[in-house]
This record gives C-alpha cells, structure tokens and sequence, in this order.
C-alpha cells in the first residue's frame, strides 16, 4: 500500500467518523435535544416545562414530569397497579412480545404505559392516570386497562374527581382482541364514574390517536388539549387515501379539532394546572358564583365559559 492510499483511506474514515448518525440510544443520553432553531440543552428545555420558548413546542413527557407540573414535585401517591400475565397470546414477530416489554420496562421504569397517581390541587383530591409514549408507544393492552380500571375504582371509592392525560398510538395488537377489549372495559368505567356524579376530565397530548381516540379520550366532561397536539383515529395519508380528496391542513391538530367541537379548550402546559382547578371548582360546585340551587346551571354555563376564554 502506497502512500496516497493510505491517505485516502484515512481520509474515508475521517469523514466516515464526522457524518456517522447517532443513535437514539445517545440521543436519549446526552444533555442536549433539537427543536426549532437546532440544538437546545435539556436542563434548560425542562426549566420551561418542556416547552420550546421560540416556537412553543410542547414537547413530549413522561406521566412522571406530568404529575410534577401539576401536583409540585414528588407531590402525589404513585399506585401499585394490577399487571395480567405478560404475552397471553405467545406473540412473536422481529421480535418476541416478552422482549420487547422487557425493554420497555427497562426504558421508562414502568411495569405498564400507564401510571396511576393521586394528588392535590388547590386543595382539590384528583386520581389521575398518564401514559408514557416511550413504553411501546403508548399502546393499549391488558395492564394499561387494569390501571385505568384502577383508577377509576379508586376514585369511586374516595369520591374524587378522575383526570385522564391521554396519549397513544392506539390498541397494542399484539394481545389482538384482549386489547380490543379495552376500549370496551374503559367506557363501562367512565359510565361508572358518571353515574357516581364524578367529574371525567381528559387532557389530550400528542399524539392521541386510533382506538384511544374510539374511547376514553372522548368520553371526557370536559376536553382539555395542549397546543399543536395530534388528535386522530386513522393517519392523514389513510383518511385521504380512502376519501380521494385535499384535507385541509393541520385537521388533525388540537386547534382545528376545537373548531370542529372535539376539543372544549386548549391549554399551555404552564396554566393546566390552574385550569383544571377552575373547572373542578365549578363541576363539584365549591365555586363561589354558585350560591343557590336554582341558580347553578346559569352559573355554570357562565362560569365556564369565562374559563374557556
């Protein structure tokens, strides 16, 4: 080997080391992340809720940071949940069922992709449950409807109001129609909750789509969602495939789904937590406009729409 090969090829590994991808393993590991304007420190991402202070992106977060925002620090009792017997279905495809729950669990350090909390807000007792988009994307299987069933249960049985952060990909197929069932076992709660005269609040955070949409997080009194966040069934390229038509843009974001009467309000992720305790306020009637009985749907039609805008 001459010299100018042994140039050339040191060069190669050169520009081979400059252009190689990251993987998402270092990405999740390293202090920065991207948005906007490029590279942003995490530290400073998370003094912002995370939420871009340029674009006001609202990041994703795990239902950890999201019970943080809303409850202060550390400031709520995490449940220990029922979890079914894992892969009832012995499913394999790339990659055994089993494995890829292993690896979830390792991730995000949840048995299941969903956690079930209780907590206070201006002196308001919520049960409330979040999903973590990083455990198998969210989906829906047995243990995340044992947790929300869970929740829903205890809520009943301490008389508090329930609040469901919803996020998702939609049902887990890999437990095919034990999944599916979800969305039925889900609904019958909710139905519980009301017929206990318990407000069911549901704040939407991107994404939430497919069979999460179908159910729980429609099902909602009230329908809280974070700016700019996914709210679908099927994807745009499905919808547009199927129908043959231009969809109007943005359709499947949190804004124009409120002006299709989907969504009741969109809320930044700083002023939920004062939101939420305004509304509860007036649905479990501790507002001080609702003074008398006869006055109390006029007040909390008015007292609502106040909030809204």
């Amino acid at each position: 080997m001459n010299w100018i090969t042994k140039i050339i090829k040191a060069g190669e590994k050169i520009k081979s080391a400059i252009h190689k991808r990251a993987s998402k393993e270092d990405i999740a590991n390293s202090n920065w992340t991207s948005c906007c304007k490029g590279p942003i420190l995490k530290k400073d991402l998370e003094k912002n809720l995370w939420v871009c202070p340029d674009c006001n992106k609202h990041h994703r977060i795990n239902p950890r940071q999201r019970f943080d925002i809303l409850f202060g620090k550390n400031n709520y009792e995490i449940f220990k949940t029922p979890i079914p017997k894992d892969d009832p279905l012995d499913w394999t495809d790339s990659k055994s069922y089993k494995d890829r729950l292993k690896s979830a669990r390792k991730k995000t350090g949840m048995d299941c992709g969903m956690m079930v909390v209780c907590g206070t807000i201006n002196n308001i007792k919520i049960t409330a449950v979040a999903s973590d988009f990083e455990f198998l994307g969210a989906s829906m299987a047995a243990a995340e409807g044992e947790a929300f069933l869970y929740g829903v249960q205890y809520a009943i049985e301490n008389q508090t109001p329930f609040l469901c952060i919803s996020s998702g990909g939609g049902m887990r197929m890999m437990e095919s129609l034990i999944s599916l069932s979800q969305m039925t076992r889900t609904t019958l709660a909710i139905n519980e909750l009301k017929d206990n005269k318990l407000p069911y609040l549901v704040c939407i955070t991107d994404p939430t789509a497919g069979g999460i949409t179908a159910s729980y997080a429609m099902l909602g009194d009230i329908h809280i969602a974070e700016p700019d966040a996914l709210i679908a069934f099927a994807g745009a390229r499905v919808i547009q495939g199927t129908v043959k038509e231009e969809l109007p843009e943005g359709f499947q974001k949190s804004e124009y789904v409120e002006k299709t009467g989907f969504v009741d309000l969109i809320v930044e992720r700083k002023d939920l937590s004062e939101r939420i305790a305004n509304l509860l306020s007036i649905l479990l009637k501790k507002n001080s406009v609702i003074s008398t009985e006869e006055n109390e749907i006029t007040e909390d039609t008015q007292s609502l729409s106040k909030i809204a805008s």
